[in-house]
């Protein structure tokens, strides 16, 4: 991952980076998303760690982590029997995109005002320090 914005903004993107650029998540994470999108049904964790050739432990971890950040649900499936498991599938594209655009809005004003405090800081030191030397 570039260090600097300038230097991410020279490097070539594609859609699933936003996942590690909005929410730090991993190449696993995004390689588990993809299976979850293409899967024609909600998956269980074990269906999704054969899929992405991974111990339950990990896939489990990818899916805690894809959860967290929204992209993905989990839906509890109970036996007639008695018990139960869960089943996960991805959260409807367009609410994932509100939730990245709102926190990329969040940002951008934040990031607005800390120029808006960079300017005011600045020129006032330059300012004064010109006056001095006039």
């Amino acid at each position: 991952m570039p260090d600097s914005m300038s230097e991410q903004l020279r490097q070539d993107m594609e859609c699933e980076g936003l996942l590690e650029c909005f929410h730090g998540l991993k190449q696993l994470d995004r390689e588990v998303f993809r299976v979850m999108v293409a899967a024609e049904a909600a998956q269980t964790v074990d269906e999704i760690a054969e899929q992405v050739d991974r111990e339950r432990s990990t896939a489990y971890r990818a899916v805690q982590r894809l959860i967290q950040s929204g992209f993905i649900q989990k839906e509890q499936v109970n036996y007639d029997q008695g018990g139960y498991y869960h089943v996960y599938r991805p959260t409807d594209p367009s609410e994932i995109a509100d939730d990245m655009q709102r926190m990329l809005n969040d940002w951008y004003a934040q990031m607005g005002q800390l120029i808006q405090e960079f300017e005011s800081k600045y020129d006032d030191q330059v300012q004064t320090e010109q006056s001095v030397e006039g």
